[in-house]
């Protein structure tokens, strides 16, 4: 009976050489993401969203050049950049409603470049937001916010 092998060693062999395949189920989900193409550079893209965001008094919390804080790392990322901003008059009401979505919240949107040179922007769907914390008393808000994220992003994007 030497000859075959220890049934829990097979288990796990099993198991590991599954999760090889199972991998990519257990990323992020794109359909979470609304991503947009952008006419303009990783750099330009954000200035526009920010500059947009500002002018409607939304507060931009801060910014996170991903691609820089890997040079001094001494790592390579194609530019890749966040913008975290925010309206306590929206996010709060929903705070009220399931406090865990401040998690969430501020807002982010992210800008990178990928390997043929195309830029994208995205952010979370606010609609995801609303299933993720099952808050059903504030649809009003994540219209809002829908429409607002959609008109803005729109604007920092097109040509």
């Amino acid at each position: 009976m030497g000859f075959l092998p220890n049934p829990l060693k097979t288990f796990a062999m099993a198991v590991a050489a599954s999760t090889v395949f199972l991998a990519p189920i257990a990323q992020a989900d794109d359909d979470d993401l609304i991503i947009k193409p952008s006419a303009h550079s990783v750099k330009e893209t954000i200035n526009a969203l920010q500059s947009i965001l500002e002018s409607k008094g939304i507060k931009v919390f801060g910014r996170v050049d991903h691609a820089a804080n890997a040079k001094n790392a001494g790592l390579e990322l194609p530019p890749t950049e966040l913008l975290v901003f925010g309206n306590p008059k929206l996010g709060t009401p929903l705070m009220q409603s399931n406090r865990h979505i401040g998690i969430d919240l501020p807002m982010k949107a992210l800008a990178w470049q990928d390997a043929d040179g195309k830029v994208f922007l995205a952010y979370t769907d606010p609609e995801e937001l609303k299933d993720r914390y099952d808050i059903d008393d504030k649809d009003e808000v994540f219209d809002k916010m829908k429409k607002a994220l959609g008109g803005m992003t729109d604007k920092a994007t097109a040509k």
